[in-house]
This record gives structure tokens, sequence and C-alpha cells, in this order.
């Protein structure tokens, strides 16, 4: 696997929408916030559609939304190439009052079969403790097995230390750390093999009452070179 010096914050990854709809929401009826995740590595770009009705359109690859307001229960999500009326995806989800929710669209849509699926994780957008920030990290290179994270100040020999991490799976997500606010060097690596560098983000700043998702995927197309993308969660 290559090295990979790269953080995109969700400034940089900013999502291209064409007329992005929120669903109606009315008087008295209870609503979640989802936000959606473009991690399908060979999707090409991708519509979505809740309930019948397209929220997001013309999505790149490793693109993520703004939060969603979306009424609470169960949910129908299909996510299809752009232009079309073919799901890849086609999944009912429930979504709890007043939670927040992100949809991460993994795996790979030419595979034969497809491997290509809605990975639905809960959001824990509560304050982080006094003086702490929280991050999570999420596995969703669809090409690279089981990995070690290491959250490290910057310029630590990896291989004098433990993982952060051990031996993360595919589609998996972490609970989120409580982490004091500064800057970390972020380093993915094979499970159990701590010499050869999938992912290294040497620069990864957080501050002070911060929220943060880090994602792992492919390169564009599928396997290395592998990136992190950040998401801004809370503040």
């Amino acid at each position: 696997m290559t090295r990979v010096s790269r953080l995109l914050s969700l400034g940089a990854i900013s999502l291209v929408m064409s007329g992005v709809l929120l669903l109606s929401t009315g008087c008295g009826e209870e609503h979640a916030l989802l936000r959606v995740v473009h991690a399908s590595p060979d999707a090409g770009n991708v519509d979505v559609v809740i309930d019948g009705k397209a929220v997001l359109t013309d999505v790149p690859y490793a693109n993520v939304s703004d939060y969603l307001t979306i009424k609470a229960g169960t949910r129908r999500i299909e996510v299809r190439p752009t232009g079309t009326t073919t799901d890849a995806i086609d999944s009912t989800v429930s979504f709890s009052s007043h939670s927040d929710s992100t949809v991460l669209a993994e795996g790979f849509a030419t595979a034969s079969p497809s491997t290509i699926a809605a990975v639905v994780l809960t959001d824990d957008n509560s304050d982080p403790l006094s003086g702490k920030a929280k991050v999570r990290v999420i596995h969703a290179a669809a090409s690279a097995g089981n990995v070690d994270v290491y959250v490290v100040p910057p310029g630590t020999n990896i291989t004098t230390v433990s993982p952060t991490l051990s031996n993360v799976p595919f589609q998996a997500a972490s609970a989120y750390l409580s982490v004091d606010p500064g800057t970390y060097e972020v380093v993915v690596t094979p499970a159990g093999i701590n010499t050869v560098i999938a992912i290294d983000v040497p620069d990864f700043t957080i501050a002070t009452g911060q929220i943060r998702s880090a994602v792992a995927l492919d390169a564009e197309g599928g396997g290395p070179p592998f990136q992190l993308i950040v998401l801004n969660d809370k503040n």
C-alpha cells in the first residue's frame, strides 16, 4: 500500500448539490437529521432519493452532504447513478425522533455481485467533556482489509507504540474518542503490520468542543492510494 499524506476538511469536500430538497416536516411532526457520504469508489456520481424524492443530485465520490432534515420513522433510501432510475442501493432505515445519523454508501457498485450497501451510523453530537474534543474513525476503504489506527503526537515512531484502535474491519466505526485539543498525526496500517503505512495525515488539528469523524477511503475507482476525509460533525 502507498503512503498518503492527505487531509480533506469538510470545506474542501463540500457537496456539489443541485437543488437540494429537504423533506417536508410539517407542524407537529417529529424529525431527524441525516447526512450522506458517497464512499463507493467505483459508483460514479450518484443521486440520493428518500421516499421517492431526490434530495441530493450528481454527488461525486468522497463528498458529504450537510445534515438534512427528514421525518422521523421508517424511510426508504435509494442511491442510483446520476440521471438513471436504477438503484445501486435500496434500503429501508428507521430514524428516531431528534436523532443525528450518517449514512455511507460503501463498497463496490460494479463488482459481481455488487457489494455496495448503505451503512447507517448514529452520530453522538452531544458536547464533549469540558476542555475536550471528540473524534470517531470510520473504515470505509472497500479494498483494504482490517486496519490499525494510530492517533499520536506528530512525528511519533508508531513501531514503538500500540495502536489507538486495533483490527478495525471494513464498514466498522469506532466509538467516539475523547481527546485533548491539539494537533495529531493519524496513521492507518494493515492490522498487525506497523511497518506498512496506508494513510498518514501528519497535521490533524482539533479544537476544544469540536466533534469530528475521520473516514478512511479508497482512491477513486478503488485501491490505493488510500485517503482520509474529515467530517465536521459539530463546531
